[in-house]
């Protein structure tokens, strides 16, 4: 199984916060699981760290490789893909990542709810 974590999971990983679903941190510690972290969740939160909007690890990078994590960058297929999605849900951050899950056929870990509206793989957190 290939995921893609949502910014929001991907945090609550880092930090170990009890709010991350059991089925989404055993997915995640699973070594048979590719793991991949969009560029469009690092620059998420590079922007939100930088307004104060959010607490993450300085070195990002190193958080990411020290798990394992594999970089997914943006192409622009994923961009085309993104603007082509129906407008369920309008935060530009989000859409990539829904764009690139189904463009890579990846299954998303992501606890919104908007998600839902649209055709992509998402592991089932409730």
């Amino acid at each position: 199984m290939r995921v893609l974590l949502d910014t929001h999971i991907l945090l609550w990983w880092l930090a170990d916060d009890e709010k991350l679903p059991t089925l989404a941190a055993a997915t995640i510690a699973d070594p048979d699981v590719e793991v991949m972290v969009s560029a469009a969740a690092a620059w998420e939160i590079a922007v939100k760290r930088r307004r104060g909007r959010l607490h993450a690890p300085e070195d990002l990078l190193g958080a990411l490789e020290g798990n394992d994590f594999a970089a997914l960058p943006i192409t622009a297929a994923h961009a085309l893909a993104a603007g082509d999605l129906p407008d369920h849900h309008a935060d530009p951050f989000d859409r990539m990542l829904i764009a690139q899950s189904i463009t890579e056929g990846l299954t998303l870990i992501s606890g919104d709810s908007r998600f839902h509206s649209y055709d992509v793989a998402l592991l089932p957190l409730t």
